[in-house]
């Protein structure tokens, strides 16, 4: 019980947060808070993969644009004209396609999103284990100069692509229904609602994480982590482990970016950019790379501060800059263990020395 003793804090946590916005009539700051939390869900996935399997990716973004656009790209495909056809029988025998009114009163026939996010984790997962088994073999500036390049293509793709949108991207994306009266999307009636379920998915993410942290797969990543050539002689599957691992931070960007473009209604090509992997790099490095509670906190603040413009046009240089000097002066992270322990440390030398300094000018007056 003590292992998802923080989880119900979080949980409380988030529910204070809601009432506070309410009682100072500041509401409108549960959408940046909504959208944290799926930057936070990229977050946390890659703080497995860079902490825990010790590997550095930059292309977290790019698997967070296949479930965005993967999403965007199917529910958006309109079967009004298209009845006749053998895909619209198959889909509507199947129950997969959900007929709607648009704002014209015109009647629209799409994709259930429920099988946009199966096809999401589908294509992410498929893609990661396939990139994976070459690329992780790398190491070091190599591995991270790969996985760029991959983000790099994911980006060219869907700038280049003109059933993606291109520059454009996609827009008009339908509400996502969970179940009948709770959906997300970015009607402001539903605002609080979108906020706990983003919130609700964080939650859920962290408890599938600690508990694969607390099991023998987790002892194996962290001896992993610890020395690869030490694992790898103790009979850990070390490729199959790094592989699984990234797979694992593929779907949970994928799943961000589902979420992420129902709430918004749309995706651009900016979300899968380089600048935003390094982002979610940043925040795995400031928030302790085996760390997930730091990558939480940390994604919060700064994705949180980002959204509401505190940055300004140096957004992306903020993020850069946080990125090489944690490499510099801290590569385990801020918030970790050590720094409270330093901080003890430091402040019991000081206590120790003033006694000494004290009774040393008390001999002397002697």
């Amino acid at each position: 019980m003590k292992r998802y003793s923080p989880l119900l804090i979080l949980a409380g946590t988030v529910i204070v947060i809601q009432l506070l916005t309410l009682i100072t009539g500041k509401a409108f700051l549960l959408t940046q808070l909504t959208m944290s939390a799926y930057y936070v869900l990229v977050a946390a996935g890659l703080c497995m993969v860079m902490g825990y399997a010790g590997q550095i990716s930059l292309g977290q973004a790019g698997f967070f644009a296949i479930g965005g656009y993967t999403t965007a790209f199917l529910t958006t495909i309109d079967f009004s004209g298209k009845t006749a056809t053998a895909v619209y029988k198959i889909l509507d025998s199947m129950g997969l396609l959900i007929s709607k009114e648009n704002l014209y009163g015109d009647t629209v026939i799409h994709i259930s999103p429920w099988i946009s996010l199966l096809a999401a984790v589908i294509i992410a997962a498929g893609t990661a284990y396939f990139l994976g088994v070459p690329v992780l073999r790398l190491k070091g500036h190599y591995l991270a100069m790969a996985t760029m390049g991959f983000g790099i293509i994911i980006y060219r793709i869907v700038l280049g692509t003109p059933f993606l949108g291109e520059a454009d991207g996609i827009t008009n994306v339908p509400e996502f229904i969970i179940f009948p009266g709770v959906n997300v999307s970015g009607d402001f009636t539903s605002r609080v609602g979108n906020y706990y379920i983003a919130w609700l998915l964080v939650i859920v993410g962290m408890f599938l994480l600690l508990n694969l942290i607390n099991s023998r797969v987790g002892r194996a990543l962290r001896s992993l982590h610890g020395s690869e050539d030490a694992a790898d002689s103790m009979g850990v599957d070390t490729a199959r482990y790094k592989v699984n691992v990234f797979v694992i931070g593929a779907v949970f960007a994928a799943v961000a970016g589902f979420f992420m473009t129902h709430y918004n209604g749309g995706i651009g090509p900016s979300e899968a950019g380089v600048a935003k992997s390094v982002r979610y790099v940043a925040i795995v490095a400031v928030g302790g790379m085996a760390n997930l509670w730091g990558s939480l906190v940390m994604g919060l603040v700064l994705n949180f501060l980002s959204l509401r413009g505190v940055f300004g046009h140096f957004d992306d240089a903020v993020f850069g800059v946080i990125l090489v000097l944690m490499m510099m002066f801290m590569p385990e992270g801020f918030i970790r263990k050590s720094v409270f322990n330093d901080l003890k440390t430091v402040i019991l030398r000081l206590l120790k020395k003033e006694p000494e300094k004290f009774k040393q000018g008390a001999e002397i007056n002697d």
